[in-house]
């Protein structure tokens, strides 16, 4: 469905993004991951064409992006960063121009536009003015825009970025609905978004593709420590003070508004205490509310990664330092040598005119 192969952005001397390769299959719901800068977006600019790459080739359903983008353009749906709406216009009428700009056939662009409403769930304000609308439904209206025309893929940048916990449930479960029948790639900060949502994550890094991999086997590579989360009601605060059998720390994540604790509490080595925990706190009268092994999340996986990727390019960074370090060190030598031989050549010429007079 979407082949990326040794693609490049540069600006300037800057890599945005550095000869990446990758391709996602038709059904695939893939989330695309790196810190600030990372060129996250710029890769998305150049799947959808709207920037052009330095080098490389992109192809959508078999067609070229650069060399045929009406037909590649046909098959997507890109909902920018920043909810970009004409704020003048009717939820309806913004969702009938994007159809009209995407080429919709004018018999087909009233049942396209009121499949849209429905999917997105916008039928109830399709006469409102944009600019009187919740951020939740602007970002509703946006992802309309992407979706009208039924197009195979959807490309979602940050699609929940600035929503509140119940607008942000309201985007996932439409971003659930659409992944049934559509290829997506979304973007974004909120990693347990992407855990719930993706089927396989693409990780970029200061332009470089460092892991192509599913959540799951992400997170189980990732080394924890045997550590438990425990809620407790600690009414006489005992816990901070207690000394349990094979614990090495008890520590404090937060106070809960039902008075309740959540602690961590880490093993010695090759420990295991959750059986002993239950009969060791009921002894101090201490009630277990919850208690649950710690689990590495796919926010764990992804600083793990980025982590190592920093240490091995500071590494090769270092090699490379040491590297022309040495190629300046021998050619030093070089010419000394060189130097010297002319130095001693020199006089020896000097020797043998001295010793012909």
């Amino acid at each position: 469905m979407i082949t990326v192969r040794n693609v490049s952005k540069k600006y300037g001397k800057h890599k945005a993004v550095d000869n990446i390769s990758f391709k996602i299959e038709k059904g695939e719901i893939i989330g695309l991951l790196g810190p600030n800068g990372a060129g996250k977006s710029t890769t998305m600019n150049m799947i959808t064409g709207f920037i052009e790459p330095t080098s490389g080739e992109i192809e959508i359903n078999g067609y070229n992006i650069s060399k045929k983008p009406k037909k590649a353009k046909k098959y997507i749906g890109y909902m920018p960063e920043g909810v970009p709406l004409y704020k003048d216009m009717t939820v309806k009428e913004f969702v009938t121009y994007m159809a009209e700009l995407k080429g919709v056939k004018k018999d087909k662009i009233k049942e396209s536009v009121d499949k849209t409403l429905q999917d997105t769930w916008l039928q109830n304000v399709k006469k409102v003015l944009i600019r009187n609308l919740s951020k939740g439904y602007k970002q509703r209206v946006s992802m309309a825009g992407a979706l009208v025309g039924d197009p195979e893929i959807l490309i979602l940048d940050e699609p929940t970025v600035g929503l509140d916990p119940k607008q942000i449930i309201e985007i996932r479960n439409l971003i659930k609905k659409l992944g049934k029948d559509h290829t997506l790639i979304i973007s974004s900060h909120i990693l347990s978004e992407i855990s719930q949502i993706c089927e396989k994550v693409i990780i970029i890094n200061k332009g470089q593709l460092v892991a192509i991999d599913t959540p799951e086997h992400l997170e189980g590579m990732v080394n924890v420590e045997n550590a438990v989360n425990i809620v407790v009601e600690d009414k006489e605060n005992k816990m901070a003070k207690l000394k349990l059998k094979d614990v090495k720390q008890i520590t404090l994540i937060k106070e809960n508004e039902d008075s309740t604790k959540e602690y961590k509490i880490i093993p010695e080595p090759n420990k295991e205490i959750r059986n002993t925990l239950f009969a060791d706190l009921a002894k101090e009268n201490i009630t277990i509310f919850e208690l649950k092994k710690t689990e590495a999340s796919l926010e764990d996986a992804f600083i793990d990664i980025i982590k190592k990727n920093e240490q091995e390019k500071e590494k090769q960074k270092q090699e490379e330092i040491e590297q022309e370090k040495k190629r300046k060190e021998e050619k030093e030598k070089l010419k000394a040598e060189k130097k010297t031989k002319k130095e001693n050549k020199n006089k020896n010429t000097k020797k043998k005119k001295g010793g012909n007079k």
